[in-house]
């Protein structure tokens, strides 16, 4: 790799690394606080499970949508402030109240007021989220122009995003402990109060202190307006089109589906193998075993494996990095065999340090890459800029993916002949869930090696894109 000084212009200061970090820790605690949230809908509410899967689908349906139409509205904003920082204001705000107004449910309203009062405030918090993140994404990728300050960036963020992680695992904990809530629908109102006003405080830190490419001078945007309406619709399309059609975001969207889906569509067997392998299906024996090994998976992941892996991409480039990162665990995700031993639960830490450096270099790398990724848009497909709708249209792809691996988990759970209303599961089930475990994650991160192994958008060559559009427009 060539032995490249960022220039000073090109690095971000550390107090727009904290806000931006702040933003995405805000970005990790609300879904990560709404997948727990959302069990209390059965234990706490009487919510019917159909009734409660339909609440978990249908607003992802309507996200879908959303996503892409709010990076296409803040790609094309003329404001004072920026084409982000407004949006990320208002929804950090937005988001935040209807997170709490969610869950101010009450059991003796009925089964179907609370899903309609629900799937509504759903709806709206999903509004609220979308020009909260979508906006901040799409910052985050002009924050800087430098090849490895991206990279720095991005695993700073990643880092404080973490701790979301290590804190919502304990949500289950607390919810359910009678000595701090009289019931859980007391817990599950009072604790969405706190997440909704923590998340107000840090998410609107990134619209005071993060600065984005200076685009008061940049041409090309669509006019906003009622009268264009018919008119953004089609370029929005258009948009999508020549975004789909660049052959390197393709590549990490596809690495990214198989990577994070594999690891998604079995996250939820480590708290079964723990319980029902190691514990017997002794839920009070288990105790906080499968809290503690969430927990240090987001600390080793945070404090180790991402600046690990941004030095390791400074070093060799990102494609390298991505590579050797998911390469390596694979071979923690073999290691979980031996680690989940009824004999020593302690061995439960054994392989994360290995297994951290998938999802720890994934969004550290990819995010950094999409960025990289925008110059070449610009150098092909000219202004504006189109940040947003590349945030966009991969966070879309993510979460359609988590979707569909939430779906196929299940499925993989009835294949293996697990039953849920059973205290102890069979030999066999348990053996089979463990294969499970191993087998889905390694092939499809091995998969995303073979999508990645010949991506050709380097560090020389995206300098050399950094230069000519430089020569093209001048430095913004």
């Amino acid at each position: 790799m060539t032995q490249h000084k960022t220039a000073a212009k090109d690095k971000v200061p550390l107090l727009q690394k904290a806000a931006f970090g702040a933003g995405h820790l805000v970005n990790n605690l609300l879904p990560g606080a709404l997948g727990v949230f959302m069990f209390f809908l059965l234990t706490a509410f009487g919510m019917d499970p159909f009734l409660a899967g339909l609440l978990g689908g249908l607003p992802r349906i309507f996200d879908a949508i959303t996503d892409p139409i709010m990076g296409f509205i803040s790609d094309n904003t003329r404001s004072r402030f920026g084409r982000r920082r407004p949006y990320i204001f208002a929804g950090a705000i937005l988001s935040g109240v209807f997170f709490a107004l969610l869950w101010q449910l009450y059991e003796e309203n009925g089964v179907m007021y609370n899903f309609w009062y629900f799937l509504i405030f759903s709806l709206i918090y999903l509004v609220g989220n979308t020009i909260f993140s979508t906006p901040l994404i799409g910052l985050g990728y002009e924050m800087t122009s430098d090849y490895n300050e991206r990279t720095r960036l991005m695993a700073f963020s990643q880092t404080v995003g973490q701790i979301a992680w290590m804190i919502v695992p304990w949500f289950w904990v607390l919810i359910a402990d009678p000595d701090l809530f009289e019931t859980q629908a007391v817990g599950v109102r009072q604790l969405s109060l706190i997440v909704g006003s923590i998340c107000i405080v840090l998410g609107v830190l990134p619209a005071f202190f993060c600065k984005g490419l200076d685009a008061s001078h940049m041409g090309g945007r669509k006019e906003l307006s009622l009268s264009s309406l018919f008119t953004n619709l089609k370029d929005l399309f258009d948009g999508i089109v020549q975004v789909s059609k660049n052959k390197p975001f393709v590549k990490l969207c596809g690495a990214t589906f198989l990577v994070f889906n594999g690891f998604q569509m079995v996250a939820s067997f480590s708290f079964f193998i723990i319980v029902f392998y190691m514990f017997n299906g002794d839920y009070g024996l288990a105790g906080n075993w499968p809290a503690w090994f969430s927990t240090i998976s987001a600390m080793v992941t945070a404090f180790l494996i991402i600046p690990v892996i941004s030095w390791m991409a400074n070093k060799v480039g990102k494609r390298k990095a991505f590579i050797i990162s998911t390469a390596i665990s694979i071979v923690g995700y073999g290691l979980k065999w031996w680690g989940f031993d009824p004999s020593n639960p302690w061995l439960i830490f054994m392989p994360i340090p290995l297994m951290a450096f998938g999802i720890g270099g994934l969004f550290t790398l990819m995010m950094s890459m999409t960025a990289d990724v925008c110059d070449l848009d610009e150098l092909e497909n000219g202004m504006p800029r189109k940040e947003g709708t590349f945030g966009a249209i991969y966070w879309w792809m993510v979460k359609l993916g988590q979707g569909l691996a939430l779906v196929l988990g299940g499925l993989v759970l009835k294949a293996v002949g697990f039953d849920q209303n059973l205290a102890q599961q069979t030999a066999e089930t348990m053996t089979n869930l463990r294969l499970a475990d191993i087998i889905i994650p390694a092939v499809t991160a091995g998969l995303a090696i073979l999508v990645m192994w010949n991506y050709n958008l380097t560090e020389e060559r995206s300098r050399e894109i950094k230069e000519e559009l430089e020569e093209r427009r001048g430095v913004l």
